[in-house]
């Protein structure tokens, strides 16, 4: 079977999330990607636990690190930094996740690289970019949420309780950074193609949570009015929320007034599609306070089974709140292969989300469970560098692997 990318090589130094992330999406389509970590202690989530593997490895590293051979290097000696510039010389992409200037105190930067390597493209990962005041803070993704306005619109409503912001569950700022260096790097590839120039490439978290405030942001821009918190409704779309049921909750998506009539029907409230308080949605979103109570007290008589198939059946978009065991294990997840099992150089059997993209030609795979640390060092050191075993241990001796 032909791999998109099974021609490209990836020298991955980025720990934790968005890095890994991004370099796994690019794994998945077969491209080589050689993890690069510190001896001894590794990508600093392989320590984020519990839980953790009979063998030791955490939750947090398997679920971003699958097709990967893992290489440990000692990048503050010199023979680690004389290693790494010969893999890069090889290599197709570079990505890293350090502070900015981090690397060239190392003189392992983008423009140190590319004088034995200028087709390298070369994508490093911050919190705020290689540029602005900003560029020397450590980019944590709890803080740049806060900083980046998410936590301002998520939460309760100032009504209830005490209207404290809230994160997202999960690092989201990372995993959206992680796949726009996949986008920008699959990018500069191309550009490479036709060129045969390499490039740098700047991912800022920082950029990226700006970026997908998008109507959120875009409303703000053109009103001049400071977005509100809506909890788990729309700011310009009603009914679209979550809704108590006699035994649970359901969420409730009506994107047209089509839809909303549908509602209506369903409800038993035919007359609200031609109500002008409710038939068109700039009107809902006027007279939502109205609207809303209204519909709580009749999904409240019955519960979200029903309710899901009364509104499926008349074309309301609808689904239930499931927490994760549910989500993972549901019919549609498994048919979708989503969910997959592999078994990792400790002879652990793990399960990892799967691939997300579905191409008939070059479709994504688990090639490799996420390696152990420095698995594959010295299979790397004689397959890219072609060492001897004397001068591999030697490496090893010195702390230098």
């Amino acid at each position: 079977m032909l791999h998109a990318l099974s021609h490209i090589t990836i020298l991955d130094l980025s720990r934790v999330l968005a890095g890994p992330y991004a370099t796994m999406t690019l794994g998945d389509f077969g491209a080589e990607v050689i993890k690069i970590e510190q001896p001894g202690r590794g990508d600093d989530s392989r320590h984020w636990g519990p839980p953790f593997t009979d063998g030791g490895q955490s939750a947090y590293f398997l679920c971003t690190n699958r097709n990967k051979r893992s290489l440990t290097l000692n990048l503050k000696t010199d023979a680690g930094q004389k290693i790494f510039r010969q893999l890069a010389a090889q290599a197709d992409v570079v990505v890293e996740n350090f502070k900015a200037g981090g690397m060239e105190r190392l003189g392992l930067d983008y423009e140190s690289l590319k004088a034995d390597n200028p087709g390298l493209i070369y994508c490093a990962i911050t919190g705020y970019g290689q540029t602005g005041p900003d560029r020397a803070l450590p980019g944590y993704d709890t803080v740049i949420q806060a900083q980046g306005g998410i936590m301002s619109i998520t939460g309760p409503t100032d009504e209830g309780t005490d209207g404290e912001p809230i994160k997202v569950g999960v690092a989201i700022v990372d995993i959206t950074a992680g796949l726009q260096a996949a986008v920008a790097i699959l990018t500069a590839l191309q550009h490479r193609d036709r060129t045969g120039a390499g490039q740098q490439i700047d991912i800022a978290l920082y950029d990226t949570q700006l970026s997908w405030l998008a109507n959120v942001a875009s409303g703000y821009l053109l009103s001049g009015d400071p977005p509100r918190r809506y909890a788990n409704a729309h700011g310009t779309v009603v009914p679209y929320q979550t809704f108590a049921t006699a035994d649970g909750h359901l969420m409730l998506a009506v994107g047209n007034d089509g839809q909303f009539a549908s509602l209506a029907e369903v409800v038993g409230e035919p007359t609200w599609a031609e109500d002008e308080r409710f038939a068109t949605n700039p009107a809902r979103v006027r007279f939502r306070e109205l609207l809303i109570p209204a519909l709580e007290d009749h999904f409240r008589q019955d519960a979200t089974d029903v309710w899901i198939e009364r509104l499926r059946a008349s074309g309301v978009p609808c689904g239930p709140v499931n927490d994760i065991p549910t989500a993972l294990a549901a019919p549609q997840s498994q048919h979708r292969q989503m969910v997959q099992t592999v078994i990792d150089g400790n002879g652990d059997t793990i399960r990892l989300v799967g691939p997300v993209p579905k191409l008939d030609r070059t479709p994504a795979h688990i090639f490799r469970p996420p390696p152990l640390l420095g698995e594959h060092t010295d299979e790397l050191l004689r397959e890219k560098l072609a060492l001897t075993e004397a001068e591999i241990q030697a490496l090893h001796e010195n702390g230098v692997v």
